[in-house]
């Protein structure tokens, strides 16, 4: 067996597979485009999906794909287990090949046994491959042991192993109904010196045999009573662990000992100035360097929230493994560039955007490496006053919610310290949080009837706003009709329509389906699978299928909307060339009434910036090129320097769209017939809508000039009104106006401070003294929080021994301000008085020992509260 680079295997499954005639689909993002079941692509059927659940019709028979996976969130989340197995990963790529009603089980079966065991191929040991099928697929038991000749002691049936019907390791079934089937998978045995035993044996966890390819073959749709019915067109899915088949075609039993991470792994001992590579720690930050940039080159950022939490949870959880193994801060984006290398060609997104996803990694660790001192210490603290081996799930969810320390980071440490996190009580903490918030995971599945229209839709609209169609489909409150009457709002599916269904972007066409007696408006257009619907409501008559009718866009609105999505195109390509091309866009709305334009990018365009944009963009319409749309190939647009962008999904054939020299992206959009056609542009607006990414809103045309010239006339008014004669006067005028307001509220809080200091007297000769402690709780009105902070260190200072809790009402809201003086903290602290008093009053807080603050809305609660505080201080002491 020759032992072989995993570039060289990536590329020998991918020539195998099109020597069978088999179509190389490229891989998809992780961000799953227009899936809200999927938190990340996390399987090489992803992008294929449509397909296989009979929405579309796919373009090829068969296909071969190398696809990008990610599992670190969701229901398939492998981060826990990384780098402390031979085989788990966050990031890996899956080799596969599918079938869309072209070959089954003996073809399937051939193939993977010919690429494994051939001497021109892998030439892997026969004796060492095992088998397992579903218990009652016999046709493919027949196959493996009457034509392939595996000896049947090597072929394991596996039942319903999972306690219920169809629930088993060898019945795959895309969700509770729907398509499935079962599967035959390929097990590897390292040999009698590694532990554990076959598949399905009580030993099967262990690293003996390993899986290695998984033939899924969908026959069946899962009815909702369970029964299966047999599907028209039956399907194959595979899936090959890229990462595991090196692993035994370079003779070695974990993943981490293959050639690309043993080169991630050398760079990285390099960069911490370590000597083991080995260690788990070093394995794991391989690992999520790999998923960390390759999210980012496909548009996720790190955030608080969703997909972006998730790669701040990957990102962190690498810097601390650093941290602890004593790498120089900061180390991580330094790793980006061997990555790169390393990688190769499948790294070439992640090339393109290295300036932007190295500045991204630095700036991460320089603001996690804060947060996690700060909630480290505080975490400490805890441990050290801890009586028991339980860490409190209240106390991890406030380190999370407060301080931004990740629960699997708090799990770890405390683990350091034998001590077990109450993941229960943080579970609890988190559902109250959202219940408070009214939030909600994004990645949900609609589980409204899936609408399945058979005719694809021929989209006539680039050329004609008014066509003659027969309507072939009507869907009403989720389900098929044959009829609609006046009233009734539903979706009516045409032969060919003129309507651009939303995609791009682009939002889809309105207008009206008529005929003699009836009328149809039409409120929004989508895309349904390989059919476009039309969804309003009926306003008279009755409309059936088979019926006649005339299909009429809006063209006020679809001309709007083309100059807009004209425009889109023109600022993406201003900011690239005013940027540079790390600017990607990362999303777009297009109306008739605005166009809204995300990009990447970290720091807000200044003044200059966004006049040099609307500059560029305002020249190009002014030069009136012609707009040139073009149909060809993926490859040949690409070759052509057309961008292309992550949420979009391409097929074979694409649209490419060219302004002059200026703009050449892939779109399938309506747009203007010449650039002049946009008549201006104005740029409303620029602000970031979350880390690293940015939005623009903008107008064209009528509407820009109108809001242009409201401007103009509110800066005459302004200027009338400071009695300025000129812009530059007026600008003079307004920064002294400010200055001098600024001037005022420093003398307003200095006054205010000084006011609160002199009542620091008072509040000392009112303070109760218990057990020679100093208590002080009291309202202090017409007073700023930050006030309250400076008389509270006060205090402390003053007295020595003291315990103060203070509150002020600002804005209709109520706040707090605890402290406690450092020799009373292992009896009492101030986030645990904070604790008692927030609850009253509909708030929440959090702090030090030392110093706590916290705020509620309930104003009302606040004499009850302040006097509670004080009798839970009594019983402490």
């Amino acid at each position: 067996m020759k032992k072989r680079s995993t570039a060289d295997i990536r590329q020998t499954f991918l020539d195998f597979f099109q020597q069978k005639r088999h179509t190389l689909v490229a891989s998809s993002t992780l961000v799953p485009p227009h899936d809200p079941s999927l938190l990340f692509t996390n399987a090489g059927m992803n992008q294929f999906k449509e397909f296989f659940l009979g929405l579309a019709k796919s373009p090829y028979g068969c296909a071969v794909t190398v696809q990008r996976c990610l599992r670190a969130g969701g229901k398939h989340n492998d981060l826990e287990q990384v780098g402390h197995t031979a085989r788990h990963h966050t990031f890996f790529e899956m080799l596969g090949n599918f079938s869309f009603g072209d070959y089954f089980k003996r073809e399937a079966i051939s193939f993977a046994w010919e690429l494994l065991t051939s001497d021109r191929w892998f030439g892997l040991p026969k004796e060492q491959l095992w088998i397992t099928v579903y218990d009652s697929d016999e046709e493919s038991y027949a196959i493996w042991a009457d034509d392939i000749g595996v000896p049947t002691a090597r072929i394991i049936r596996i039942g319903d192993n999972q306690g219920a019907p169809y629930a088993s390791d060898n019945f795959w079934q895309m969700g509770e109904t729907g398509p499935c089937g079962p599967c035959t998978e390929i097990f590897y045995d390292h040999g009698a010196d590694i532990a554990g035993g076959p598949p399905g044996s009580l030993t099967a966890d262990g690293d003996r045999f390993v899986e290695i390819w998984n033939l899924v073959f969908m026959q069946f749709n899962r009815q909702q009573a369970g029964t299966l019915q047999p599907l028209p067109t039956p399907c194959v899915d595979t899936g090959l662990g890229l990462e595991r088949l090196a692993a035994v075609l370079q003779g070695v039993c974990s993943n981490y000992d293959t050639d690309i991470f043993q080169a991630l792994q050398r760079e990285i001992a390099a960069v911490i100035q370590i000597q083991d590579q080995q260690q788990p720690a070093v394995r794991i930050i391989a690992d999520h360097l790999r998923a960390s940039a390759f999210l980012m080159a496909d548009g996720v950022t790190p955030s608080n929230e969703g997909r972006g939490y998730v790669l701040r949870r990957i990102i962190r959880r690498a810097i601390r493994y650093g941290q602890k193994l004593g790498a120089p801060a900061p180390f991580f984006y330094q790793l980006l560039d061997p990555l790169i290398t390393i990688m190769g060609d499948v790294a070439v997104e992640v090339a393109q955007q290295r300036t932007v996803i190295a500045q991204r990694l630095k700036s991460e660790e320089q603001q996690f490496t804060q947060t996690l001192q700060h909630a480290s210490a505080l975490l400490a603290e805890q441990l050290a006053l801890l009586t028991g081996n339980t860490f409190s799930g209240e106390a991890a969810f406030e380190l999370y919610d407060t301080y931004g320390l990740p629960l699997d980071l708090t799990i770890e440490i405390c683990r350091e310290h034998n001590v077990v996190v109450d993941q229960v009580g943080f579970d609890q903490a988190m559902a109250a949080q959202r219940q408070r918030a009214k939030g909600s995971s994004q990645f949900t599945v609609d589980h409204q009837p899936i609408i399945q229209v058979e005719p694809p839709s021929l989209f006539c609209g680039y050329e004609a706003l008014e066509i003659r169609s027969e309507v072939v489909g009507l869907w009403c409150q989720g389900e098929r009709v044959e009829r609609i009457h006046a009233g009734e709002t539903a979706i009516v599916f045409l032969k060919q329509t003129p309507f651009y269904a939303t995609a791009g972007g682009q939002i889809g066409d309105h207008g009206q389906l008529t005929a003699p007696d009836k009328r149809f408006e039409v409120r929004d257009t989508q895309r349904y699978g390989v059919a476009i619907g039309h969804s309003g409501c009926l306003l008279s008559g009755q409309l059936s299928i088979g019926d006649i009718i005339d299909a009429q866009v809006d063209s006020v609105k679809r001309q709007a909307t083309a100059l807009n999505h004209s425009a889109t195109h023109l600022l993406h390509a201003a900011l690239r060339q005013l940027l540079g091309d790390q600017v990607m866009q990362k999303g777009s709305l297009v109306t008739a009434e605005y166009l809204r334009l995300d990009f990447s990018g970290s720091e807000p365009l200044c003044l200059e910036q966004r006049v040099q944009v609307e500059q560029l963009v305002n020249d190009q319409i002014r030069q009136n090129h012609l707009i040139q749309t073009e149909t060809m190939s993926l490859a040949e647009a690409k070759a052509q320097g057309a961008l292309a962008f992550f949420e979009e999904k391409y097929g074979d054939q694409v649209r490419l769209l060219t302004m002059g020299n200026f703009s050449k992206e892939l779109c399938g959009g309506t747009h203007a017939r010449r650039t002049g056609d946009i008549g201006l542009f104005h740029l409303l607006s620029e602000s970031g809508v979350a880390a690293g990414v940015r939005r623009i809103e903008a107008l064209t045309g009528a509407t820009a000039l109108q809001q242009w010239q409201q401007q103009q006339q509110h800066l005459l008014q302004l200027s009338a009104l400071v009695k300025a004669r000129s812009g530059q006067q007026l600008v003079n005028k307004v920064q002294a106006l400010l200055h001098n307001q600024q001037q005022l509220s420093k003398r307003v809080e200095q006054l205010q401070e000084n006011l609160a200091l002199q009542s620091i007297n008072q509040l000392i000769n009112s303070a109760n003294i218990i057990k020679d402690v100093n208590i002080i709780v009291s309202l202090i009105k017409n007073s700023e929080v930050k006030t309250l902070k400076v008389i509270v260190d006060e205090l402390k200072q003053r007295l020595g021994t003291a315990i103060i809790l203070l509150a002020t009402v600002v804005k209709g809201r109520v706040h707090f301000i605890a402290g406690v003086t450092p020799n009373l903290t292992p009896r009492i602290t101030a986030t645990e008085l904070m604790d008692e008093v927030v609850l009253r009053v509909s708030g929440k807080g959090g702090g030090r020992p030392e110093l706590a603050q916290g705020a509620g809305s309930d104003v009302s609660a606040v004499a009850t509260a302040l006097a509670a505080a004080t009798a839970w201080v009594t019983t402490q002491l």
